[in-house]
């Protein structure tokens, strides 16, 4: 079963992550992937490619960078459930991966070599990128260095689409909501402090000082979470 580890990893009873196993009409033969800026113990941006009926997934610590000369870490993880492709909130903590998510970019992408989980099984994934922030060609390449089988590169093609800009940094809003990740937290009720050392200074001063801002209110009262995991 593709989402087991998914699966026995999570209380649905508690987090508001989706379970998955729902039938989702296809409007479109496109594939699609997801970044999501996820700032739980640590910060990380989570990659996601559709295939086979999943998100296969990759935790990148440093987020994807559109420089060719950068190589970024990224940890293979658990296959997600198509479903979490719109996710984005807040995961109770407590809870495995507790913190706040944003929908950073998404969009569609095509493969290089139509048969994505061959190319998986071979260890190197290459694909170019119709999103929001990223695009143009990329590849995901597996390594002998941290975590094993487990570790994997992002590296960004030399294209058009290149280039030396921290992304990270100059666009550091969701692409869902337009809100940074402390909004999010404040907004749903999570670690507000927490989420906030993740947002770009910066971008932190230019929303304080919008006054939008100081009309913005809690959706419902941070909750408190006991969780019965072993600590």
């Amino acid at each position: 079963m593709a989402l087991e580890e998914y699966h026995r990893k999570r209380r649905f009873g508690v987090t508001s992550e989706p379970r998955g196993g729902a039938r989702i009409k296809r409007r479109t033969r496109k594939l699609r992937f997801v970044v999501q800026k996820h700032r739980a113990t640590r910060l990380h941006y989570d990659f996601r490619l559709e295939w086979d009926g999943v998100l296969l997934s990759w935790a990148v610590p440093k987020g994807p960078s559109l420089d060719p000369t950068v190589k970024r870490l990224a940890v293979a993880v658990e296959d997600h459930p198509i479903e979490y492709a719109t996710f984005e909130g807040v995961i109770p903590a407590g809870e495995y991966g507790g913190g706040t998510v944003m929908l950073w970019d998404r969009g569609s992408y095509v493969p290089d070599q139509p048969d994505v989980g061959k190319s998986l099984a071979q260890g190197e994934i290459k694909f170019t990128l119709a999103g929001k922030k990223l695009r143009g060609s990329w590849v995901l390449v597996r390594t002998r260095g941290y975590g094993g089988s487990r570790s994997w590169l992002l590296i960004k093609h030399r294209d058009a689409a290149a280039a030396t800009i921290d992304v990270a940094t100059e666009a550091p809003r969701s692409v869902a909501s337009d809100r940074l990740l402390g909004e999010i937290a404040f907004e749903e009720g999570g670690d507000v402090r927490q989420a906030v050392s993740a947002d770009p200074h910066a971008a932190i001063e230019a929303a304080l000082r919008d006054p939008r801002t100081a009309k913005r209110k809690p959706k419902r009262a941070p909750a408190v979470w006991h969780s019965n995991r072993p600590r």
